[in-house]
């Protein structure tokens, strides 16, 4: 197996003293590594309702018709059961949702456990027929898409590169993509993990949020589910069918969203060394542009991105 990780696709398993990082943790895995901007909202919901599963079944209205989305109440990861799926031969475009994920994977082999009924958690099967060099846009456009869809309901949120998305500088939905062979041929499958309904004392590190947090009300998990499946889907759909129009119309749309353009980081790069500078742009390939505090442009294909501030 091969996994699409940052902007390339790489083997294995999955990404001074004057400054100090604003989102320390630096989880950019698939799933929360969440926080409160209203951390003193802190009660759960007296009864979390579970994911309406008669709506997901091809009763949402705004469901794209070409996903099937199977609920499943726990399993350790959805991107290794949709994995499995596809090399038995499932079809593009199944989804599987979990209530309550036990060993969610990110990128860099970090792993994650959400609370039952939190979030919107799921993975997709894509069956591209692009040039595989064009597959590393894969998780940028997921990224792109999951933050237009939380756009959309309100909340003012921007894609930190190369899939993050963040409120503020707190992260609130992660993205993971795998390239997995298959009989029928190379497959991906992209996991997302979306913090809905998490308090304050739920999220494990003071760098993330939730929805409910973040809006100060109630969110309904299946609505943003719905939202934010349809967004990846019709933004897949674009991108497979639009042809080289389409690449740019990403690319244009990506960079637009991408709240690290502009910002100073710092990039722990594969190789183990440290890039430092301002992050210029977002290049047709997908890759991030940084200037060094010398002057000198550099394009990251792949590392570790944090945003930092000075002191």
């Amino acid at each position: 197996m091969t996994r699409v990780t940052e902007a390339g696709v790489t083997s294995g398993t999955p990404t001074g003293s004057s400054e100090v990082p604003a989102d320390p943790t630096r989880d950019g895995g698939f799933g929360p590594a969440p926080v409160g901007i209203l951390r003193g909202v802190s009660t759960p919901s007296a009864a979390r309702r579970p994911l309406d599963r008669l709506r997901l079944d091809g009763g949402h209205p705004a469901l794209m018709p070409d996903l099937t989305v199977e609920v499943v109440e726990e399993t350790p990861s959805t991107n290794a059961l949709v994995a499995e799926r596809a090399r038995a031969g499932a079809p593009d475009g199944l989804v599987v949702v979990a209530e309550h994920q036990t060993a969610g994977r990110g990128r860099l082999d970090r792993t994650w456990v959400t609370a039952p009924g939190t979030s919107a958690t799921f993975s997709m099967l894509l069956r591209p027929t692009r040039p595989a060099e064009t597959w590393p846009w894969l998780p940028l456009l997921t990224g792109y898409a999951v933050d237009k869809a939380l756009k959309a309901v309100g909340l003012d949120a921007g894609v930190k590169w190369p899939n993050d998305v963040l409120v503020g500088d707190l992260k609130i939905a992660g993205i993971l993509l795998e390239r997995v062979d298959t009989p029928d041929g190379p497959a991906a499958v992209v996991g997302v993990g979306v913090n809905v309904d998490h308090t304050a004392d739920e999220l494990p590190v003071e760098t993330a949020t939730s929805l409910s947090l973040a809006l100060g009300r109630p969110v309904d998990r299946t609505d943003v589910l719905v939202q934010v499946l349809s967004a990846v889907r019709e933004a897949y759909d674009a991108w497979e069918v639009g042809g080289e129009a389409a690449s740019e119309h990403l690319a244009e749309s990506y960079a637009a969203a991408c709240v690290t353009v502009g910002r100073r980081v710092r990039v722990e790069l594969p190789d183990g060394s440290t890039l430092l500078g301002q992050a210029t742009g977002v290049d047709r390939s997908g890759c991030l542009q940084v200037r060094d505090d010398a002057g000198a442009q550099h394009t990251v294909a792949a590392g570790d991105v944090v945003h930092v501030r000075a002191i």
